[in-house]
Formats: C-alpha cells, structure tokens, sequence
C-alpha cells in the first residue's frame, strides 16, 4: 500500500514557500488533524484506508468546524463516521467555537478595562475576524461561575476585627428604562492579617433594607469577630451594622466627613478648616487627640462658623472612634483606604461601560475585578500587626472595669 503521509521536512518546505502564510497557525491546524485522525482510527479499529478483521467502523468525509485560537481562526476538518459520530471532546467544547485559554484572554482583557469594542479590535490583530462585540459578552460570561464562587465561599479566615463597607451608584437598563442601581461592598482584616474582600451586592437603591440583606448574608456566611465598621454615615447602613453586628464599634470614614464638613464652610476657607481637621488625627495618644478636637472646635467658634463648630463638636464620638483601639492601626481606621482605592478601581472599568444592560452585568465585571484583588491582596505584605490586632481583640471583648472608666473620665474633662 501506498504511504500517503507527507514528510515534514518537505511539509515545512511547503509552508514557507506560500507567500502569506501563517506557519504557526498551519503547524496548530495540521497537529490538531493528525490528532483527530489518530483518535478517529482508534474508534474504527484500524488506520484509515487500510483492511483490517478488526475493523469495527469506518470513515465517512469530514465537517467543517472554525476553531478560534490564539493565533487566529482555524478551519477543522472532523472526521466523521459511518455509524456512530465523533468529536474531539480534548480539543472543543461542543458548544464553542473559542480556544479555553483564547477565551482567558478575552475575559481578561473585558476584566482589565477594555470595552467590548476594542476587545473586537484586539482579536482581529491576533487573527480572528468573526468575533463581534456581542460575542465578547458572550465569552465574558465564562465568568459567572468564578463569580458566584466567589461571592458565596465561607467566611472562616476570622475573626474579621475591623470591617469597612461603602456603596457605589451605576447605571443599568432595566423596563425599558436607564435607573440607578447600588453596588454594596465590604472589605475587612482577617486573622492572618491580610485584606479580604467580604461581599458584593447589587441593590436597587442604597437603603436600609438593602444594608440589612447585605449585612445578614455575610453573616450566614461566616462573618464574624467584628469590633469595628468603617464607612460613611448613611442611616440605614449604620442600623444595619448595629442589627446584624451586635457590640461592633463604628467609625466614620474621615474622607466623607470631610467632605461633609467643608460644605459648612466659605469657599475661601475650606483649605485652612481641612487642615485643621487634619491636625485632630495627626495627634499622637488618645487624650491628644480629643484635646486637639476640642480646640479646633473652639477655634471655629472664634472664627465665627458656629454652624461648622456644631457639626465638628457632635461628630466628635464618631469620627474619633479609632481612639479606642491601638495606636498601630488608626491610619487604616480612618482612611478607609482599602474601599476607597476598590471603589476608583471599579469606577475606572465601569466608567468605559458607562450603561450596563442588566444586572448580571454588573456582579460579572465587579466580580471579576474584586476576585482578582481578592487574590493579590492575599499574598501581598500583611496589612496590620499580629500584635496590634490582638490588642484590639483582647481591649474589646475583655476590658478592665478600671481602664474603662478612667478613659470615661478623662473623656468628660477634655469636653
């Protein structure tokens, strides 16, 4: 019988004298032929067009299947039998025409900020010309499972000491309609002092209700060991956490406050009043600190912003919570730091979508995002002390009657 099979060198020799061609995308077609051709004499029993007694099938032509890859499109030629049927299940999904590690690639640069538009673009550079931007959602939709996991995996690297929690408003397309909707986040340190990000929720508004649900179901998911809650000061988030959270602490982000404070103030003298916040918060020990508010206080009074002065003076507990926990992890407190940096991220990816068509869309891309932080952060540098951490603990949940009313007291002279 007649050896019909090429020999590589003169296939190869073949190849570069096509002008034009892509030899690496005719090396990937020709390997994954002759592996399907292997795989299709396995099933019949005997090579093809050879007699053989243990022939149990035979072949019968072939269909055409695109297969997208990373180095283009490539047209398949699967074999097909006489009885029975064949499909290279090692090589593709049966209901995808995209390379596994292709659609990574898709995903992933939907994830890292590229709109649907330039992700078309992109893959056209590497060779396929048949993806649509409705085809990359579609690809992106790989995504939903990785999501879902992770949104619902148990909370047990607690206790989780100190938690903070903020909302972010998006635009989806809902009855016809674009409306605002509200993503609830929240990040805390847990026992091996790393970051982690706790929770995401679509709500559609930032209320108390939303709050609750979103609180009780990290909870039924392991959360627990709270002492602290950071976040701005909406009503119904503050019910919320004293709900579900039962003998946490909360302080108000010093970032919002601010923002809030300086809305009290002239124009002209919103500069010299942050800074005068600031210094409240540079103090070293917690009787400088109240003593520092105190004078401030007293200082916009002379100034003549009692309105200011007011604000400042009852917001004084909230914004100086952090006084009751050591001194190593009061930036992290106050600052907020962790959520706020999460919410420019997401607002940076969402800002290229700028509408979103459903709901689903949104947990996908914010998901995929905090997934992705989620991970890094746990083999980054750990964000607070063993030792600063288990002052927090032991402070809070078994205080000294004696230390307590000391601080009570000093607290009443200073105001």
């Amino acid at each position: 019988m007649v050896d019909t099979r090429m020999d590589e060198l003169v296939w190869l020799r073949n190849q570069l004298e096509v002008e034009g061609n892509d030899l690496l995308r005719e090396m990937v077609r020709s390997f994954a032929q002759g592996l399907m051709s292997a795989e299709a004499d396995v099933v019949c029993g005997a090579p093809w067009g050879q007699q053989s007694p243990d022939r149990v099938n035979r072949r019968n032509g072939y269909r055409t299947r695109r297969w997208d890859t990373r180095v283009g499109s490539i047209e398949l030629r699967i074999p097909k039998l006489r009885r029975g049927s064949y499909f290279p299940e090692w090589l593709l999904d049966a209901r995808t025409r995209s390379e596994r590690a292709f659609v990574q690639v898709v995903t992933e640069a939907y994830v890292r900020g590229i709109s649907t538009r330039k992700v078309e673009g992109l893959v056209e550079a590497l060779g396929v010309t048949s993806l649509s931007k409705s085809q990359v959602s579609e690809l992106a939709r790989e995504l939903d499972q990785t999501v879902a996991e992770f949104r619902n995996r148990p909370l047990d690297a607690g206790p989780y000491t100190y938690v903070w929690a903020d909302a972010l408003v998006v635009k989806c397309r809902e009855g016809g309609r674009v409306v605002n909707v509200a993503l609830l986040l929240a990040v805390g340190v847990n026992n091996g002092r790393h970051r982690e990000i706790l929770g995401l929720d679509i709500a559609t508004g930032e209320d108390g209700a939303a709050w609750l649900a979103f609180w009780r179901s990290l909870v039924a998911r392991g959360l627990s060991g709270v002492q602290l809650v950071t976040s701005d000061d909406h009503p119904g988030l503050r019910d919320a956490i004293a709900a579900t959270l039962p003998g946490a602490s909360w302080q108000r982000c010093r970032t919002h406050y601010l923002r809030n404070l300086l809305t009290k103030v002239p124009r002209t003298a919103e500069a010299m009043v942050a800074t005068m916040v600031r210094t409240i918060f540079a103090q070293p020990d917690p009787e400088s600190v109240w003593a520092q508010h105190r004078r401030v206080v007293d200082h916009l009074t002379d100034l003549g912003m009692d309105t200011a002065a007011d604000h400042l003076d009852q917001a004084g507990a909230e914004i100086l919570a952090f006084t009751g926990f050591p001194k190593a992890n009061w930036r992290q407190i106050w600052s907020n730091n962790p959520q706020e940096r999460l919410n420019k991220e997401i607002r940076r990816r969402t800002n290229v979508v700028g509408i979103f068509p459903t709901r689903a869309s949104i947990t996908r891309l914010a998901g995929a995002l905090l997934a992705e932080q989620h991970d890094e952060w746990a083999i980054a540098r750990r964000y607070m002390s063993a030792h600063s951490l288990a002052q927090a603990r032991i402070r809070l949940i078994e205080p000294e009657p004696q230390q307590l009313t000391e601080e009570v007291a000093l607290r009443t002279q200073i105001s």
